[in-house]
């Protein structure tokens, strides 16, 4: 082979290493030891069949859904939802919105709500009521509202619902407020850009990853919003993993709602792992302080390898990846407002909401109002983790979960920071 065709064969190579790859075992370009792919031993375990039973659980002033609670005979099987249900006092019931509004979290974030192209948010089930919702939710901020009554018609400007497995899936209620939250705080950060809803069969691993496959070839499609999870196993990672890859598309992950939990599909190095913090921010979305959340989901994986945009931390986490790599805010204490008008546990309407399931769509919608598109995650991360200590990041110093201490610079509760301005960091 002539000298500069080898020389462009092996760039080749490297490229598509970087792009698709998140690197295993011994390393040829001198990078710190990395950890091997996960492999998956024994039986895949089998698909459950019937909804979860519909009866939440948390202390006296929280619902935890159903949906959000992963069952022994759940693991590798099923997913989970990363959202907890803040209830007021008394439980009076909510008037209007009395969780933090798109424009606290924007002004918070230094957020210019723009957006472009689509967003894709992945969940199971159908949410009866998402269009009326999403517009109710659209008209009390100033946002704009879908004008089409019929939330599946391909032509929507605004949401469109699509069912992954070709036909519409039984209502969940427990799911319908995740969805909810979801579609309502993706398109609060991001109002220009279209919102795909993509609803899996079900709650089965097999169907919505089929759904991310659904996801993330939609038209315009730019980021996949995924705030479903369940504790990482290597069979879900053989299984799944190559289907968070898609040219031009980035997928955001919860990092989940267990203080120091691990969870796929956020501890894969094809994502970016989103985890949670508790905001403190003014009226009129001034940041005042912010410090991580002691229940977000975060550590260093059991199983997935260190990817390179993290080489620069092996001192602190090792041959395997670490999670998070950016947070927002997740504490329901300080959680954002929804409107659900499909009651679970006696709750509907305006409702306050927070856990993971919260900073993952809203960190996907400020990533799209940025206007920057990434060939990958791994390159998202990368730029991201460029910002590190840097004036378009806060540093979130304070706080820790599961044993996991926040600090200066990159730490495992709140990764590179919560956003400042991201889009300024993005775009250099």
């Amino acid at each position: 082979m002539k000298p500069l065709l080898l020389l462009a064969a092996l760039f080749a190579l490297a490229f598509a290493i970087e792009c698709c790859g998140g690197g295993g075992g011994a390393s040829s370009n001198n990078r710190p030891p990395v950890a091997s792919e996960p492999t998956c031993s024994g039986a895949v375990p089998q698909a459950q069949t019937g909804p979860r039973p519909q009866v939440g659980g948390g202390a006296a002033n929280f619902l935890i859904p159903a949906s959000s609670r992963e069952l022994p005979e759940d693991r590798g099987i099923r997913a989970h939802t990363n959202h907890i249900v803040l209830i007021p006092n008394n439980n009076m019931r909510i008037i209007g919105p009395s969780g933090l509004t798109p424009a606290q979290v924007a002004g918070a974030y230094d957020v210019t709500q723009a957006g472009t192209g689509a967003i894709a948010i992945v969940d199971a089930y159908n949410y009866p009521s998402a269009l009326d919702d999403f517009n109710t939710f659209s008209t009390e901020f100033g946002l704009p509202t879908e004008t089409s009554s019929t939330v599946t018609d391909a032509t929507n400007q605004v949401l469109q619902v699509v069912y992954a497995g070709g036909s519409k899936p039984a209502d969940d209620a427990s799911w319908s407020q995740e969805m909810a939250l979801d579609i309502q705080w993706a398109h609060a950060m991001a109002p220009n850009a279209k919102i795909y809803l993509v609803e899996a069969a079900s709650d089965n691993f097999t169907d919505i990853m089929h759904a991310v496959n659904v996801a993330k070839a939609l038209t315009g499609v730019r980021q996949v919003s995924m705030s479903f999870g369940g504790n990482e196993s290597g069979c879900l990672y053989t299984a799944f993993n190559n289907y968070l890859v898609r040219n031009n598309v980035t997928f955001f992950a919860a990092a989940g709602d267990i203080a120091g939990g691990r969870e796929f599909p956020a501890c894969s190095y094809n994502v970016v792992s989103v985890g949670g913090t508790s905001l403190n921010v003014n009226g009129i979305g001034v940041w005042i302080s912010e410090t991580a959340w002691d229940s977000t989901g975060c550590g260093p994986s059991t199983l997935e390898p260190r990817p390179v945009y993290q080489d620069d931390l092996y001192s602190t986490i090792g041959r395997y990846r670490g999670g998070v790599d950016i947070a927002a805010v997740a504490d329901p204490n300080t959680g954002v407002s929804v409107y659900d008008s499909t009651p679970y546990q006696s709750q509907n309407g305006w409702l306050v909401i927070g856990g993971t399931s919260a900073s993952t769509p809203i960190v996907a919608g400020i990533v799209n109002s940025s206007g920057i598109v990434f060939r990958n995650s791994q390159a998202l991360n990368a730029k991201i983790y460029t910002g590190v200590g840097g004036a378009n990041l806060h540093d979130i110093t304070s706080g820790s979960s599961g044993g996991f201490n926040a600090g200066a610079g990159w730490d495992f509760p709140s990764g590179a920071g919560s956003p400042n301005g991201l889009a300024t960091l993005l775009g250099g």
